[in-house]
């Protein structure tokens, strides 16, 4: 496919992790990706005195590779003026965006710590700045992007903890945050052909749950064995973008190990992920009552 005439996809928070398999699962269905962070060439990240490895550069070539075409954007989500000029030149340089990943967020090194919120750190309340507040100001600046192509997605990258308690209150809001962004941008976006959907992942193979993982074996060691990798996750969010019944997905919460099942997706070793929903908790349901 020619790549000016591929989809096109933005995913925030790409330097590594959930959205680094998430992009090179998008190139290697051979979309356009832009990627944007702060780690452009080089990792500024820490946890437990470790750099955490990945950049948007390495994740670029990776979606290169897969057979994509990966596109850094350094990008600081605090500033709204550098997520503006992200779209911009989306725009420019395309003409166009298919998808709009929000994946980007604030994860602070204490956050599995065990103890009550007052005796962590108060900058574990930033994951509202960037997490949520950055996701609303992302979807803000890529909603006219979306509506002029007439088809699109906007998917917000959430988890089970939005309706358990999950690592403490900063956490948990942030995750049911962007659940009701996307319901209520679904109503806004409705008859344009864009939806709107919040993804509950299950535990993921990362980097940094590697390190947690090693730290706390007796508590994650047999989450993590059965956890998602996040290509997997990548693939249902293609699947979903390209799904025909798309629009009635859009405004709900969608638990991706589900997704999966139905659309015969599996991990590489032809492994099912499990889906948390009896253990942890199922989506809430928006009441449809709407006050303009």
């Amino acid at each position: 496919m020619n790549a000016k005439n591929s989809r096109v996809a933005v995913v925030t928070g790409a330097s590594r992790g959930v959205g680094k398999g998430i992009a090179i699962a998008l190139g290697a269905a051979g979309m356009t990706v832009y990627l944007s962070g702060r780690s452009a060439t080089q990792s500024s990240s820490q946890l437990r005195g470790q750099t955490l490895p990945g950049s948007l550069a390495e994740t670029a070539e990776a979606v290169t590779r897969a057979g994509g075409r990966g596109i850094v954007v350094a990008c600081d989500h605090r500033d709204d003026e550098q997520v503006r000029e992200l779209f911009a030149r989306v725009e420019r340089e395309q003409g166009r965006l298919d998808l709009l990943v929000n994946n980007a967020t604030y994860i602070h090194e204490n956050l599995i710590d065990p103890g009550p919120f007052w005796q962590k750190p108060l900058d574990m309340v930033d994951i509202l700045d960037i997490g949520l507040r950055s996701s609303y100001v992302a979807s803000y600046f890529a909603a006219p992007l979306l509506v002029k192509n007439g088809h699109g997605l906007i998917a917000f990258v959430s988890s089970f903890g939005a309706g358990c308690y999950m690592h403490g209150p900063a956490y948990g809001a942030q995750k049911a945050g962007v659940d009701k962004f996307a319901a209520d941008m679904a109503i806004d976006l409705e008859d344009t052909g864009v939806a709107a959907v919040s993804l509950w992942l299950g535990p993921q193979r990362t980097e940094r749950t590697a390190i947690a993982g090693a730290e706390r074996a007796d508590q994650y060691e047999e989450f993590l064995a059965m956890a998602e990798t996040p290509e997997f996750n990548g693939r249902v969010i293609n699947a979903l973008l390209n799904d025909p019944e798309l629009a009635a997905r859009s405004g709900q919460t969608l638990i991706t190990a589900e997704l999966a099942a139905g659309y015969g997706i599996t991990e590489d070793a032809g492994r099912q992920p499990p889906s948390y929903r009896d253990m942890l908790g199922a989506p809430r349901v928006q009441h449809p009552a709407r006050v303009i």
